[in-house]
């Protein structure tokens, strides 16, 4: 079997590598028990380090609206070049909800 493949940088996801899934729609606007994804760490982070919960919910509830939107495609095509397991802190934290 296969790893499964990240949905935001494409690269496959080793069962060892730091991995979390993302609530295509956030549980505070209404997203509890709504589809998530699995997906690497590192990106996950991204993701809400770059986007408010609000945004989330609005515009980027898509697997493809997340590789679409401006931050993340730079992001996803960075990590693209290292191996599934790369580590790094995401600079800044959260965004405000």
């Amino acid at each position: 079997m296969s790893d499964p493949i990240c949905p935001l940088c494409l690269r496959p996801i080793p069962p060892d590598v730091p991995q979390s899934r993302h609530h295509l729609i956030p549980r505070l606007k209404g997203g509890k028990g709504a589809p998530t994804i699995l997906m690497h760490h590192i990106c996950h982070r991204e993701i809400h380090a770059s986007l408010t919960e609000a945004e989330l919910a609005r515009d980027f509830n898509t697997p493809e609206a997340l590789r679409a939107h401006p931050r993340l495609a730079k992001f996803a095509a960075w990590v693209a070049r290292r191996p599934p397991g790369f580590r790094s802190k995401v600079p800044g934290g959260m965004r405000k909800r």
